[in-house]
């Protein structure tokens, strides 16, 4: 396949459909895991319907959807200014390793700093050795801290 040119862009409602069907396919591809079609749907247009809780960015090679990423906000009182993290990073197999995240992250980042945003985070699974690779290369590092959770079942 030859170098596509990428276009990104912020997501609107249209897009649902695909990006609710690239987390099914991240969450079966990291996680073995099915996701509920209709949880998913509606945590995905949940978004759109209240931009307080993040907004979506596509990633589209030649006119087709091919990634995409949401950001979520943290407010940090140290810096009296939002701190945005990617999460649902996802891009279709036969598009990886072609640049498409470098050029969300380069759009993301150029975002932030227009609207002066403190920071960019993200988490990845501690097993992940190509993505820390990858998150490393653009500048990030992930020396600061550790991440605990507990989410319901």
């Amino acid at each position: 396949m030859s170098t596509p040119e990428i276009t990104i862009r912020p997501a609107v409602p249209s897009d649902s459909t695909a990006i609710a069907d690239f987390q099914k396919a991240m969450a079966m591809e990291t996680e073995n895991m099915i996701l509920d079609h209709t949880i998913i749907t509606h945590g995905v247009e949940s978004v759109f319907a209240d931009s307080g809780k993040g907004r979506y960015f596509i990633a589209e090679a030649n006119g087709k959807t091919v990634a995409s990423l949401l950001i979520t906000y943290e407010w940090s009182d140290w810096r009296n200014a939002n701190v945005w993290w990617f999460q649902s990073v996802y891009v279709i197999p036969e598009y990886r390793r072609k640049g498409i995240f470098r050029k969300m992250y380069n759009f993301i980042r150029n975002e932030a700093d227009r609207e002066g945003v403190a920071g960019l985070r993200l988490y990845v699974e501690t097993a992940n050795v190509r993505a820390h690779r990858t998150y490393e290369a653009m500048g990030m590092n992930g020396s600061h801290y550790k991440m605990y959770e507990r989410l319901r079942d």
